[in-house]
């Protein structure tokens, strides 16, 4: 009788957890989400898929998963205005809150495998400390642990950590983890120098580099056009990092956009306006514009509403080169073999650029100059197909790479994985 019912036991399907700061306006971060969740969805079918994030809504509407809050509501803000209010404020509502957070965490961990960082760059707390900061990072690790789960932190990028408790919340998670890997040289770099133990830790690429084919669409084939410039733009407000910003410089790099695309309408090209998150300043850009140059044929600047990662990779498809500051507004450049030049703002685009032999195009955001750009315009133009060439193969480098690491992740669980046909290239060294 007992071997009648081993022989009918099912195997429990692996539960993964996502966490991050995902289900927000941010494309970059939603594509990441999507091209891990694709990946391990192939190689692991059997598998339910749950996520961690900011905006659960969303992020489930998205991306098709069940998602929870990273901060589980549980009494109404209420900002005290005196320091008396304050410290009752804690004592009384915040502990409390906090314990329920550790409590509610333990809890929807149960029956999780693995709990896994993709990507970003969540590993700062030039945003936030607490809630999807360094802190409420360290809650979910250490509660992970707790219940036996796998920690993966997979293409995680890192830096700034400018607080001490920043750095402290960050480095605990890190050291709990069963695996892991950074984007970029930087990041890794940038985690032994505020004294991580990271020397044995790996760097692999973007997970952007392996959203699925099926995105990337074809180049448009319209005939009798002009040819079309793709302008990234950022807003002041998501620009960190290692290179100071301030109004004035956030000033300057808007007035040199300007005259750039006044130089690129006079040479008879289109400008097509770009954005990596909802709130990029798209219509200020344009209002700018129409006060700087009246009269100007509405055609010749060029801008679609965008909701998705698969559109926004559409609106690089119809353009011949681009120009962008945002870190993944780069990578969907070269997913579409688009040759790019990068306003850097941040020591990972600087990063991106030399692990594609493009560092020549990538200029500092405190320091770009007209004629600096203009003449990367006129480079780029005489260089395209080389550059196309150059791109294709780095980035297919870059998606043969993450299949390996997709692989040493499944590995975890003595799954044999669906195994690719293709040759795997080698990580970044």
């Amino acid at each position: 009788m007992s071997e009648t019912k081993s022989a009918t036991l099912v195997p429990r399907k692996p539960k993964i957890t996502f966490f991050g700061h995902f289900g927000t306006e941010n494309f970059g971060n939603e594509a990441t989400l999507q091209a891990i969740h694709f990946n391990l969805r192939l190689l692991m079918p059997e598998a339910e898929f749950t996520c961690i994030c900011a905006f659960p809504a969303n992020a489930s509407a998205t991306h098709g998963i069940a998602a929870f809050p990273i901060n589980p509501p549980v009494i109404a803000a209420w900002v005290p205005k005196t320091r008396a209010a304050r410290l009752i404020r804690k004592v009384v509502i915040g502990i409390p809150n906090e314990l329920y957070r550790w409590w509610d965490t333990f809890r929807k961990l149960k029956g999780t495998d693995a709990l896994i960082v993709p990507g970003t760059g969540l590993l700062t707390d030039a945003h936030d400390l607490f809630n999807w900061g360094p802190y409420g990072l360290f809650r979910w690790s250490v509660l992970a642990k707790m219940r036996g789960c796998k920690l993966f932190f997979v293409s995680v990028g890192a830096g700034p950590l400018s607080r001490r408790l920043g750095r402290l919340f960050a480095t605990l998670a890190l050291g709990l983890a069963d695996f892991r890997s950074y984007r970029d040289v930087s990041s890794l770099e940038y985690m032994k120098s505020i004294g991580f133990g990271a020397a044995n830790d790996e760097v692999y690429p973007d997970l952007a580099f392996s959203l699925p084919p099926a995105l990337i669409p074809r180049e448009s084939q319209t005939s009798e056009r002009r040819p079309v410039v793709g302008l990234g733009l950022m807003h002041h407000a998501g620009m960190y990092g290692d290179i100071t910003h301030d109004d004035k410089t956030y000033q300057k790099y808007t007035e040199t956009l300007l005259d750039l695309v006044k130089w690129l309408l006079d040479r008879g090209y289109d400008v097509r306006l770009l954005i990596g998150e909802l709130r990029d300043p798209v219509s200020e850009f344009r209002r700018l514009l129409d006060e700087r140059l009246p009269g100007l044929e509405p055609t010749r600047i060029q801008h679609a509403s965008v909701t998705s990662v698969e559109a926004l990779l559409a609106q690089f498809a119809d353009t011949d080169f681009v120009l962008v500051t945002r870190f993944h507004n780069i990578i969907f450049a070269l997913l579409n073999d688009k040759p790019v030049v990068s306003i850097s703002f941040h020591s990972k685009c600087a990063s991106l650029m030399c692990d594609m032999g493009l560092s020549e195009y990538c200029l500092r955001i405190d320091r770009v100059e007209i004629d600096e750009l203009i003449g990367k315009v006129r480079n780029v133009q005489n260089n395209s197909h080389q550059l196309r060439a150059l791109i294709a193969s780095r980035t297919e480098n870059f998606r043969l790479s993450l299949e390996e690491q997709y692989q040493l992740i499944v590995s975890h669980w003595g799954v044999q994985a669906i195994q690719s046909s293709e040759e795997v290239s080698p990580k970044i060294s």
